[in-house]
């Protein structure tokens, strides 16, 4: 398959831009009283390439602040890794290993053998109007993270990511 042809599976939803975290309900482990909660924060939110059992990928409300939060598209897509260096490119290579991708992406439906959601834009002559009349995408629903504090993105957890169709 072809990068064009990857890359117009993706259905723009904008939901893999959500900052999401781990969240471990069993961890009691003690933290320094010498770290700062500035410290402590970014340590809570800092990237990792998996999850633990036991572990549960939270999703919160907030976006990057590279999305445009009506388009559901990136503002700077070519360069992101530049601005954002720990978004992720996924690949045909490494979609087994991207665990944080939503139910309703379409690129994990067609991983699992679900297909194309038929709220999809290709199915809708290029349009993404049916995908947000679902509720499936961002649209509507985020706020930038710029705008938000790290300390506060616990406050930010909401469930409608996981929401799929079809």
């Amino acid at each position: 398959m072809s990068e064009a042809e990857w890359e117009s599976l993706c259905d723009g939803c904008g939901k893999c831009c959500l900052h999401k975290f781990i969240d471990d309900a069993d961890d009691e482990e003690e933290v320094d009283d010498d770290i700062s909660d500035e410290e402590l924060a970014l340590l809570q939110h800092a990237p990792t390439d998996f999850i633990r059992e036991g572990e549960e990928l939270l999703y919160t409300n907030i976006v990057c602040h590279l999305l445009n939060d009506k388009t559901c598209n990136c503002t700077k897509y070519a360069q992101r890794t530049k601005y954002v260096p720990d978004c992720v490119k996924l690949t045909q290579d490494n979609l087994d290993d991207i665990f944080f991708m939503p139910e309703s992406c379409t690129y994990r439906r067609l991983q699992e053998g679900r297909g194309v959601p038929s709220w999809h834009p290709l199915l809708n002559k290029g349009k993404k109007s049916a995908m947000h009349k679902a509720g499936m995408s961002v649209r509507g629903k985020v706020v930038k993270d710029n705008e938000v504090d790290t300390n506060d993105y616990e406050n930010h957890i909401v469930s409608w990511p996981l929401a799929d169709l079809d």
